[in-house]
C-alpha cells in the first residue's frame, strides 16, 4: 500500500503538491529562515536609535545641569551682595539726616569745636557704608533720566544748556554694589 500511495503522489498534479511543506520542522512554514535576517537588522538599529536618543537626552541634561549650577551661583552672589539691603536703606535715612544737619553747621560759625566733632561723625557714616558697597549718586547738572531719577517738580532753567538737566537734588539716590537701591529725587529744568 505505500508504493501505491509513493505512486499517486509521484502521478499528482503540481496543485496538489502546493500543500506539501518542505521544511524538516513541521511548526515552521517555508519562509522562516529567510525573515530572520531582517527581523535582526531592523532590531539592531532600533536599539541604536534608541542609543542616540538615549545620549542626546543625556548631553541635554548635562547643559541644563551646568545652566542651572551657574545661574545658582550667580543668585547666590547677588543675594550676598544685597543682602544688608534693608538695614542700609535705613542707615539711609540717618545719612540723610546728616547731610541736613552738616548743612546747618556749614551755615553757623560760632560752634567750631562741635561742628568739628558732628563732621567725624558724618565721615565715619559715609566710610562705613561706602566700605559696605554703598555709593552715592551724582545728579547735578546730569540729563534727567526715569531710570535712575524720580522728578519731583520741573522749573525753567536758567540757561539752554540746562533744559532737561537737574538743577538741583532733593534726596541722593544711591547704589549697593552698582545695583540702585534709591531713586534721586531731583528738580529738572525745562
Amino acid at each position: 500500500m505505500a508504493e501505491k500511495d509513493l505512486k499517486e503522489n509521484a502521478n499528482s498534479s503540481p496543485e496538489n503538491n502546493a500543500d506539501i511543506d518542505i521544511n524538516t520542522d513541521e511548526n515552521q512554514n517555508g519562509m522562516t529562515h529567510l525573515n530572520e535576517p531582517v527581523a535582526e537588522e531592523s532590531a539592531m538599529e532600533k536599539l541604536k536609535a534608541e542609543l542616540e536618543e538615549a545620549k542626546d537626552k543625556y548631553v541635554r541634561k548635562v547643559a541644563e545641569f551646568d545652566n542651572f549650577k551657574r545661574r545658582s551661583a550667580k543668585e547666590r552672589i547677588e543675594l550676598i551682595q544685597t543682602a544688608g539691603r534693608d538695614v542700609i536703606n535705613d542707615m539711609l535715612e540717618v545719612l540723610d539726616d546728616c547731610d541736613r544737619a552738616q548743612k546747618q553747621l556749614d551755615a553757623s560759625n560760632d560752634a567750631g569745636p562741635l561742628k568739628e566733632g558732628v563732621m567725624l561723625v558724618f565721615t565715619k557714616l559715609r566710610n562705613t557704608l561706602q566700605s559696605k558697597g554703598v555709593k552715592a549718586m551724582e545728579t547735578l547738572h546730569h540729563e534727567f533720566n526715569p531710570d535712575l531719577h524720580e522728578a519731583i517738580t520741573e522749573i525753567p532753567a536758567p540757561a539752554e544748556e540746562l533744559k532737561g538737566k537737574i538743577l538741583d537734588e532733593v534726596l541722593k539716590g544711591y547704589y549697593l554694589n552698582d545695583k540702585l537701591i534709591r531713586y534721586a529725587k531731583v528738580v529738572v529744568g525745562k
